[in-house]
């Protein structure tokens, strides 16, 4: 199990050797005999405390017999509690309404366990009013198990009111599955986005510990699952190991995760294949994709099909994943469907993605509306793209910003893009700032423009002034930069040259040039020239050029004419009249024909 226990620090207990326990079972044997030795002759002198004492002790030992014989005689004595140890009796022969007529004479007599045996007792016949009135006889004397026993009564009737103060009796009392029930109950009331630190979750996790401690599996599971949210993932670790080594499937598979978050795959396998072997489909998953990574496909679809087996819709979904990825397209859309056609919300995206791959944009459609309806962000954008395709934009911008509400990044990009088409500049600026802060480097570049051409022409810069801090769209543009934007890198380069820095300057303007950026290739010639580097500086022209920039081409005619290469300086000078814009063009249509005359001279 790896180093599990030192993770955990469960540690090790010693157990005792078979020889320590042989002996302590001849003890307490001895023991009990030296008992009934003490009582038989206390009854032979007629002692009725010790007749019942001694029937208690024979209807343990199974001897209903010789219990019946002594039960019988307490109670004739009037000992009540031999009363209700006889309806015990009586009733585990099978003799149920004589035993409930022992159990009336007992708890009319005062015992609180004898009328909660007879509250049981009308329940299970179905006479609610008399099971009720029994039950709270005996839970109002302050027995748990009426107590519990009334609350579960209570609960089945809908009297939640009735049924939490009895059920909170009884956990206080030590009964654990009401301790469990008690926090199951807080726990939905609290609701699943309560604080874990407010005073309704620490009476949950209050009640959840109390059951655990007294062994209660699923407690203990729902405590772990607690801590493990509040970062406190060694003690959950502990309460999942004590809940798995109970049987609770949920747990075990739990603890893997938590295992293989901490580094110990082999260690978390170990307790995913005890789950699984349990029925757990989400261990079984797991064990799928672990065996997924280590590229053992077979295996993997082996552990797929369990997690099918044990209801587990993923499964599907995970085995269309897998065939997609071998490139087996008929068997991942067999296994999307599957998973779809149960309701499962990302296969359906992933069905209707295949089918829109596959050509079959009609069959896609309702795919993408089924997984988006139940949810699916991807779905609702993938849809939004189905309908800018058919020139839909109203329809697309609909389930652009239902996928962007919900926080998808490139829906707040296309949301606020076709707000500044439409001209809502401060709703754009809104959606672009989502999708900036979301990661996407074209949001962050539009915002930059948007907060640029807001922004008043800088104050003249005297000498001795000290430099400006840099504006909001400045980091804007700055974040783009950094994530590869190369227009972003060319406007960087830009504000950089505007200050003065030369040496930051030529970093963004080659970033975005080495990237296939013609501005940026241009510019960095620009920038090489100013700096006595022509030669380095054509270099880039060409490349700008190369790529359609009139203005690079203009600059390479200029340094043709100018070296006295008359030809190679009309051919881009032609280039640059066809590549435009038309001032360009102007200039280099005069040029190109000062060239061709000097040629012809």
């Amino acid at each position: 199990m790896g180093d599990m226990a030192n993770l955990f620090g469960t540690g090790r207990f010693a157990q005792p050797s078979g020889q320590e326990e042989a002996t302590d079972e001849a003890q307490e044997a001895a023991d009990e005999a030296a008992e009934e030795v003490r009582l038989r002759l206390a009854v032979d002198g007629g002692d009725v405390e010790a007749m019942s004492m001694l029937g208690a002790m024979l209807l343990r030992r199974g001897d209903f017999d010789g219990a019946e014989t002594q039960l019988r005689a307490a109670t004739a004595a009037g000992d009540r509690a031999a009363a209700n140890n006889l309806g015990v009796l009586l009733h585990q022969r099978g003799y149920a309404d004589e035993a409930a007529g022992w159990w009336r004479i007992a708890a009319v007599a005062g015992s609180a366990a004898a009328a909660h045996a007879l509250g049981r007792h009308f329940r299970e016949r179905g006479d609610e009013p008399a099971a009720e009135y029994w039950l709270c006889q005996s839970a109002e004397q302050g027995h748990v198990l009426g107590a519990y026993a009334l609350a579960d009564l209570l609960e089945h009737r809908g009297d939640d009111a009735g049924a939490g103060r009895w059920m909170r009796a009884a956990a206080e009392r030590g009964h654990r599955e009401a301790a469990y029930r008690l926090a199951r109950t807080l726990d939905r009331g609290a609701g699943p986005d309560r604080d874990g630190e407010d005073a309704a979750g620490e009476e949950v996790e209050q009640w959840y510990r109390q059951a655990a401690a007294r062994g209660h599996r699923r407690a203990a599971l729902h405590l772990g699952t607690i801590l493990e949210k509040r970062g406190e993932l060694k003690e959950a670790g502990r309460w999942y190991l004590t809940s798995a080594k109970e049987g609770e499937a949920r747990a075990a598979c739990a603890l893997g995760f938590l295992l293989r978050d901490a580094g110990d795959t082999e260690s978390a396998a170990v307790w995913w294949l005890r789950a699984a072997q349990d029925g757990d489909g989400n261990a079984a998953n797991a064990l799928g994709a672990l065996h997924a990574e280590r590229g053992e496909t077979q295996t993997a679809e082996r552990w797929y099909r369990a997690a099918m087996d044990a209801g587990d819709d993923n499964g599907a979904y995970n085995l269309g994943l897998l065939c997609a990825e071998q490139g087996r397209t008929a068997q991942a859309e067999q296994w999307y469907r599957r998973a779809a056609y149960a309701g499962h919300r990302e296969a359906s995206n992933a069905l209707a993605i295949l089918l829109l791959r596959g050509g079959d944009e009609t069959g896609a459609e309702p795919w993408f509306s089924k997984a988006a309806e139940a949810g699916s962000v991807d779905a609702a954008f993938n849809l939004g793209i189905l309908h800018a395709g058919r020139g839909a934009e109203r329809t697309a911008l609909r389930w652009y910003e239902r996928a962007a509400a919900a926080g998808h990044t490139e829906a707040a990009l296309q949301v606020g893009m076709a707000r500044l088409r439409a001209g809502d500049e401060r709703e754009a600026e809104r959606f672009l700032r989502c999708a900036a802060g979301g990661g996407s480097a074209e949001a962050a570049y539009r915002l930059a423009t948007v907060l640029d051409a807001r922004r008043p022409p800088p104050p003249a810069h005297e000498l001795g002034e000290p430099a400006q801090e840099k504006s909001e769209c400045e980091e804007w543009y700055e974040r783009a930069a950094s994530q590869g934007h190369r227009r972003a890198q060319v406007r960087v380069g830009m504000l950089a040259a505007a200050r003065g820095d030369v040496v930051e300057a030529a970093r963004w303007y080659r970033e975005a040039a080495e990237a296939g950026s013609r501005n940026g290739a241009f510019n960095l010639g620009l920038l090489l020239a100013r700096e006595g580097s022509e030669p380095e500086a054509v270099v880039w022209w060409r490349r700008a050029a190369d790529a359609g920039h009139g203005r690079a081409a203009l600059r390479l005619a200029l340094v043709c004419a100018r070296r006295g290469e008359l030809a190679e300086g009309q051919r881009w000078a032609d280039r640059a009249v066809s590549l435009g814009p038309a001032e360009v063009g102007e200039r280099a249509a005069r040029l190109r024909d000062a060239l061709r005359q000097e040629l012809s001279a």
